[in-house]
Formats: structure tokens, C-alpha cells, sequence
């Protein structure tokens, strides 16, 4: 246990392992890189090796044993959905009153401080960065050498992003405060010009698929070689696709676009659509759908650019030749912008299956056109 088992962008881990051995560690630091790049993981590490009781080393720099208290009580947050999903239902439980009071926080540490957005509206929120401030002023680390608060997104309320804001300009000495970022441009200016930007780069197609060699062995050569794919670089994402799910959101994608640029019949169209219904679980899967029908757009473009080696959906490349012949830019716009309105769509709580079926109509219309 330890940072040899954090893959991929050593320089970045190896920087800040050195700055944990100099004792200049950031009182404030964004990670910043793609979903499922480790950012998490990453912080948790750090944690771990500031926080050490047996002050472990590995090639001269600091580790983390994963033995001790502090290293073990600071593990148990890995799992991050399984707490806040636990700290959710522990919420739900509570009374009307006392519910609406109440943010989810994650703390398995008394002294690391785990701050995920707050459900329904998946926003940092004031109430969560008020308890930030009250126990990085107000109670200085009792087990742990240098106390880290650890915020998952970077997506917050205005309120709560401006009292944060104080928090940085004069942060307590004893206190580093972690944001996680797949976008830093999303923080306010001022918020990023007093954090330490660490940025977690993508790992190349070919190491991924490797790693899943090793790690996912039940996976044929051409799922592994797609998985590496759709990761986009991003170690946690190749690990966690559900491949199975991914091809069944893919199939449903490409009766869209048949229907829209090789097959006049409509039937099979809407006998896929009429599956998309209301509720959390038709929103989960209209979801899958159009992040599957993304990447098959982007496929295409890839195609039309002239550079059908870079496509993501690797075993359907032939196809996305044959579909992508006479497809103009003016077209995949189209379609791009033909899935941003469907997302809007679910917002206000369209009926599903006719938002998409009006989709595929729109693509198929503009191909003609095209």
C-alpha cells in the first residue's frame, strides 16, 4: 500500500511528495483533470502521507503505510458514493425540520474533512463551507499532523464559493484545503489564484490497455481495447465501465442515427424510444443514451476531419466510415447541438421518448439537407 499504486503521472505525484518532505506543502490546492483521473484518490493519498504514524518512505520520498490509525481511518472515505449514499439516508431519516438544516459531509478522520456536492441539486452549498470555516479556525488537529478538508467539485453555490473565498486569503496554518476540478475554469478567478494548480494529465490508450489486461482479464482484446477508449485517459473510468451497459446505451444510440442517415423506417426508431420513460430510472438511462450517442458524434467528426484513427468506439469503425461519407460540419453541429436540447429537455420534465424521437427527425432532416 502506498503511492506505487497510484498510476500514472508521476511527475505530478513525485512534485508533491516533495513538497510533503520539504514541509511547504499548499495551504490550498486544486486538482484539476478528467473524471475518473484519480483526483480522489489522490488527495486521499496526500492526506495519508502527511498524516502517517509510522512516517513511511518509499525511493526517498514520503509514503503512507496503510497500517495505522490515521492511514486506515483515512482510507475508509475511498469509497466515496457507498458514504455519501450512507450519509444521504442518514439525512432522510431525520426530521422535517432538522433535515432541511443538515449537509451531507463525509469524515472518517476526525481532522480530514470530506465535502461532496449536496443532493438534490449537486451543489457545494453555504452550510457545508460554514462548517469548513468552524473547524479550520476553531479546532486545530487533535490526531493528525496537518488537517485537509477535501472538496469533490467544483461546483458550487455563489453564497458558498465567496465564503470560501475568505477561507483561502487567510487560511489557518495547520489546514490545506483540496478542491477537485475536471474544469477549473468553473472556480471564480480569485479562488484560483490562491490555490496551487496540480493538473492530472491523460494516460495513453496503449497503457490502459495493459493496466486492464492485468486488472480485468475477463475482458476480450477488442472490449479492452474500447474501454481504453471511452476512458479517455482516465485510470478510474477504464477500470469502472460497465462495458455491458455502455453497448446496450450504444445499440439504442445507433437506431437513432440509422434512422437518421441510412434507414427510411421508422418503426424500429420508435419501438426504442417508447422505452424511455419518466422516473429516476428512465432519466439514468436517457443519460447513458446520450452520452453513447456523443461519442458516436464525435466519432463521426473524427471521421469527416479525416482522421478515423483517433475514433473512441474502435469496433464499429467501419461503420462510422460508411455513416460518415458526405456528412457536412453543418450536420454534426447540428447534432451536437440536437443533444444539448434533449438534456435541456429533461429538465423541464419533457416526456422522454418524443424529445428523442423528435432528436432523430432533426438529424434526419438536416442530412438531407446536407
Amino acid at each position: 500500500m502506498g503511492f506505487q499504486d497510484f498510476l500514472g503521472n508521476a511527475a505530478t505525484v513525485t512534485h508533491l511528495r516533495e513538497s510533503v518532505r520539504a514541509g511547504r506543502f499548499p495551504h490550498s490546492l486544486i486538482l484539476a483533470g478528467p473524471r475518473g483521473a484519480g483526483k480522489y484518490t489522490l488527495a486521499l493519498m496526500l492526506a495519508q502521507a502527511m498524516n502517517c504514524l509510522n512516517h513511511a518512505q518509499s525511493g526517498g520520498l514520503p509514503d503512507f503505510c496503510g497500517s495505522c490509525s490515521n492511514c486506515v481511518r483515512i482510507g475508509e472515505a475511498a469509497n466515496l458514493e457507498s458514504r455519501v449514499a450512507e450519509a444521504v439516508a442518514a439525512r432522510d431519516d431525520l426530521r422535517e425540520t432538522d433535515k432541511r438544516e443538515t449537509r451531507i459531509l463525509i469524515q472518517t478522520h476526525p481532522d480530514v474533512l470530506i465535502v461532496p456536492p449536496d443532493p438534490p441539486q449537486l451543489l457545494i452549498k453555504l452550510g457545508q463551507v460554514r462548517q469548513v470555516i468552524h473547524a479550520a479556525y476553531y479546532r486545530p488537529p487533535g490526531e493528525a499532523n496537518r488537517a485537509f478538508t477535501i472538496f469533490t467539485t467544483s461546483a458550487f453555490m455563489k453564497e458558498a464559493a465567496n465564503s470560501l473565498l475568505k477561507v483561502l486569503e487567510e487560511p489557518p496554518e495547520h489546514t490545506t484545503i483540496v478542491l477537485l476540478a475536471e474544469n477549473p475554469q468553473e472556480l471564480l478567478p480569485t479562488i484560483r489564484s490562491r490555490a496551487i494548480i496540480h493538473r492530472l494529465g491523460a494516460i495513453p490508450a496503449a497503457e490502459l490497455e495493459a493496466l486492464l489486461a492485468r486488472r480485468r482479464p475477463e475482458l476480450k482484446p477488442q472490449d479492452r481495447a474500447l474501454a481504453a477508449r471511452l476512458a479517455e485517459g482516465a485510470v478510474g473510468r477504464a477500470l469502472s465501465l460497465d462495458l455491458g451497459a455502455y453497448h446496450a446505451s450504444r445499440q439504442d444510440a445507433l437506431v437513432i442515427l440509422r434512422a437518421a442517415l441510412q434507414e427510411p423506417d421508422h418503426s424500429q426508431l420508435f419501438r426504442t424510444t417508447e422505452t424511455y420513460r419518466a422516473g429516476a430510472e428512465g432519466q439514468e438511462k436517457t443519460v447513458s443514451l446520450l452520452r453513447a450517442l456523443g461519442s458516436l458524434v464525435e466519432d463521426l467528426l473524427l471521421v469527416t476531419a479525416g482522421t478515423p484513427q483517433l475514433v473512441r468506439n474502435v469496433d464499429l469503425a467501419a461503420e462510422l466510415e460508411r455513416m460518415g461519407r458526405g456528412l457536412s460540419l453543418d450536420w454534426i453541429d447540428g447534432a451536437a447541438r440536437a443533444l444539448v436540447e434533449v438534456e435541456q429537455g429533461m429538465r423541464r420534465n419533457l416526456l422522454r421518448s418524443l424529445s428523442l424521437d423528435a432528436m432523430a427527425v432533426t438529424l434526419q432532416l438536416g442530412a438531407r439537407g446536407a
